[in-house]
């Protein structure tokens, strides 16, 4: 008898057993998502990513973030601008006229233009220990505050060379076909006024010094940067040699803006 009453107990408590199993077994997969969910890469598609089957390629954790950055980036502030300008006062004057020619004329040029070279300065894409130090506490914002700021400002008129002036005006307006030397006004410009949508600087009334020093650079070093731009004026200024870069540096310092001339009234 008591061997069939413990036979009989230990039936009935497996029974229970496998009933408690088979009520608690639902529940795991309303679970099991959730490890799935936790772990999914921001961006990661089923395309690439083979822990995430099935996930949307355009719901990513990362793009209402990217919009919203953008959306907060608004249009340079002139008068913001100015008082974050103080500090470049120094090198390149209040109104971005410098005095010393090592430094670049900032006055005139487009917003466009500052504000990506700020932006290379403070990620090492364009290396210069002062500037990146200058550029590193800058956030966007302040980039084009402070190139809508020096591009209300007017660059001061340069005096040329005239020994150099017909040899420099032959390289910035019509090349050097035969060396494989472009017109510099093809991109920067008849005026020397630049491009801002394409990020070509204004090169009009700039020191003479500082453009030779440039093109001095790019002919020597070449460039280890990865831009577009740079790379064409570095293959551009490797085939000029010392009186091109003098004659083209000079005729630049004396290169003025012309406002467009009034149209003659009609003749009757």
């Amino acid at each position: 008898m008591k061997f069939r009453h413990a036979a009989a107990a230990i039936t009935a408590l497996l029974v229970m057993n496998a009933a408690a199993a088979q009520t608690a077994a639902p529940a795991k997969p309303a679970s099991t998502p959730a490890p799935a969910t936790a772990e999914a890469k921001p961006g990661a598609n089923a395309a690439t990513d083979p822990a995430t089957p099935g996930m949307p390629k355009a719901e990513t954790p990362t793009a209402p973030a990217g919009a919203e950055a953008t959306a907060a980036l608004k249009p340079g502030d002139a008068t913001a601008g100015q008082g974050k300008a103080a500090v470049c006062g120094a090198c390149h004057g209040m109104d971005g006229n410098s005095t010393d020619p090592q430094y670049p004329r900032l006055a005139g040029q487009s917003e466009q233009y500052i504000a990506a070279q700020l932006a290379a300065f403070k990620s090492g894409k364009r290396m210069n220990p002062i500037m990146m130090g200058f550029a590193q506490p800058l956030s966007a914002q302040d980039m084009n505050d402070l190139g809508a700021y020096f591009a209300t400002k007017t660059s001061l008129p340069g005096v040329a060379d005239q020994a150099l002036v017909e040899q420099g005006q032959t390289l910035y307006r019509q090349g050097d076909t035969d060396r494989g030397i472009p017109a510099c006004m093809a991109c920067h410009g008849p005026d020397g006024r630049g491009n801002p949508g394409a990020h070509y600087p204004q090169v009009t009334s700039q020191h003479a010094k500082y453009v030779e020093a440039r093109l001095k650079g790019w002919h020597d070093n070449g460039t280890q940067s990865d831009d577009p731009h740079t790379k064409i004026m570095a293959g551009i200024a490797q085939k000029l040699d010392e009186k091109d870069i003098a004659a083209v540096a000079s005729y630049l310092e004396g290169l003025h803006t012309n406002e467009p001339a009034a149209a003659a009234p009609a003749t009757p």
